[in-house]
């Protein structure tokens, strides 16, 4: 579970918020910059039932079709990352990522879709939510009109965000196999090491970055977890929104 901050409580600038703490993290500056949207995600209803197997197929279906929808987005800007990535070191870390998700993940979501009766006719090609192509909007416009620092602030919650519902749900033991292999395939050491790496390549891009930047990463990783409780909601046909977020450029 995450130690909520208030927004409003924490420094709206890093240099405020790091004065009087030794070992500052920019990751952590951002993620409680994040609050309340980060609380709400990480405890989520769906994360909440899908731990204890209560989860409507129906909600579950829905939510695993956008999600699918939105890897091909997700793939895309890790792929991007990798050209932008300052050294071999990092990229190799980035394209062992990329593997997981077109393999393992891919592999995951075929086998889940046909227990869930899903063909692949509507799986392949679903109707994306204003939500997911807010999503997918947001990713790809930090890929394109940003550098490694802004693809980085997408992709850390993106993934942390994941990491952080998962981790304390590890011993969770859903009837369904498409449930119990969710939580695992983002609690595990592998998730956690790629994860934590993450957040240090944001930390040190943070660090570097001027003012004004970082103020425009503490944009896109906030956008990046508000879409992400969004995501969760309108799995259970909430109204489409796209979360109704300013514009992080």
């Amino acid at each position: 579970m995450s130690d909520a901050t208030p927004t409003q409580a924490v420094p709206d600038s890093f240099e405020s918020y790091a004065a009087d703490r030794g070992d500052a993290r920019f990751t952590e500056w951002l993620r409680a910059r994040a609050e309340p949207d980060w609380s709400a995600a990480v405890d989520h209803r769906f994360v909440e039932e899908l731990a204890a197997g209560t989860i409507d197929d129906a909600v579950f279906r829905r939510y695993l079709m956008q999600d699918y929808a939105f890897l091909d987005a997700l793939v895309g800007t890790f792929g991007h990352a990798v050209g932008d990535a300052p050294d071999m070191a990092a990229r190799s870390r980035l394209v062992e990522f990329l593997a997981v998700l077109t393999d393992d993940e891919n592999d995951y979501f075929e086998r889940s879709f046909a227990a869930l009766d899903v063909p692949e006719s509507t799986y392949a090609n679903p109707e994306p939510t204003a939500t997911t192509r807010a999503f997918e909007d947001l990713l790809g416009r930090a890929a394109r009109e940003g550098g490694y620092a802004e693809t980085l602030a997408v992709l850390v919650p993106a993934e942390w965000v994941y990491l952080s519902w998962a981790d304390p749900r590890a011993d969770a033991d859903p009837d369904a196999f498409y449930l119990r292999e969710w939580i695992d395939l983002h609690a595990n050491d592998g998730f956690r090491s790629f994860v934590g790496w993450l957040r240090e390549e944001l930390d040190r891009e943070g660090a570097a970055a001027s003012p004004r930047r970082r103020a425009r990463l503490d944009r896109l990783f906030r956008r990046t977890v508000e879409l992400e409780r969004a995501f969760f909601e309108t799995a259970y046909g909430s109204q489409d929104t796209d979360a109704g977020g300013e514009d992080p450029w």
